[in-house]
């Protein structure tokens, strides 16, 4: 396990350590394991890990077309997965939308309210006219009956039907390429949103900036290829790659910036 763990960072050791636990759990049952909803970055661990070993597969569904937050299956070479194998329940809120725009925060907000783990939960999905959220199937019953209100909007909450169109992503990745200093976290952010060192601290230390989905409040934070960064109020960035380095020095970098279609 020693050679896995030297490729990811140190404060991953933990979450890498309870997918060893899964594996081993399938191993000895010879049965396949089924996770909460883990984020990209957790998924990208888990098939790191698990593709270490020849004997098991995995697999993921969040029921949304490019969800983000997935449930993922461990299992065996003998299994086949099925759709109701990862559990899922999609709901959609029915509330005076004529008269009130519900927002994806405030839908997080009222289901973390209800006293169950953010990993029961998927994707959050929100347009003009509704709101279609993912949950576990193990709590969907305690969410449908004590979810009725958010903030001051009384909202109803229904089981999709079969034939009702999913909300698609409306989200689009435009690359641009920069070139840094460093791979520090400030240094990345101040380069690509054009902002001064000391503003992009600020970001960093008043916990606005998010790494592959964990809270990141140090400024030298190093930075690699394939992090995403989510920074309150100014989007997602992705770094792509780096491309080698200028004749000054500099990192060149090609990130992707997180738009809205439309």
């Amino acid at each position: 396990m020693e050679h896995l763990i030297q490729h990811f960072r140190k404060d991953e050791q933990p979450f890498i350590e309870q997918v060893v636990s899964w594996q081993r759990e399938v191993e000895d049952r010879y049965a396949p394991k089924l996770t909460d909803f883990l984020d990209p970055r957790q998924r990208f661990i888990v098939a790191s890990v698990i593709g270490q070993n020849n004997v098991l597969h995995t697999t993921s569904d969040g029921l949304f077309h490019e969800a983000e937050r997935q449930r993922m299956l461990i299992f065996p070479t003998y299994f086949e997965p099925q759709k109701e194998d990862y559990q899922l329940k999609v709901f959609t809120i029915h509330y005076p939308a004529r008269f009130v725009q519900l927002r994806h925060p405030d839908v997080l907000g009222a289901l973390l309210s209800l006293g169950l783990d953010r990993a029961k939960f998927g994707d959050i999905r929100v347009n003009e006219q509704q709101v279609q959220f993912v949950v576990a199937e193990e709590v969907a019953d305690y969410v449908r009956l004590h979810l009725t209100g958010i903030g001051k909007v009384k909202v109803h909450v229904e089981s999709m039907k079969e034939f009702q169109a999913l909300i698609e992503n409306e989200e689009d990745w435009q690359e641009e390429s920069h070139t840094v200093s460093s791979m520090r976290l400030d240094v990345i952010i101040a380069t690509v949103l054009k902002v001064s060192r000391q503003k992009a601290q600020a970001l960093i230390t008043g916990k606005k900036v998010r790494v592959n989905w964990t809270e990141r409040d140090t400024v030298a934070f190093e930075c690699q290829e394939g992090d995403i960064l989510s920074i309150r109020g100014s989007g997602r960035v992705k770094i792509i790659m780096t491309e080698g380095r200028t004749k000054k020095d500099k990192i060149r970098l090609q990130i992707g910036r997180l738009t809205q279609k439309g």
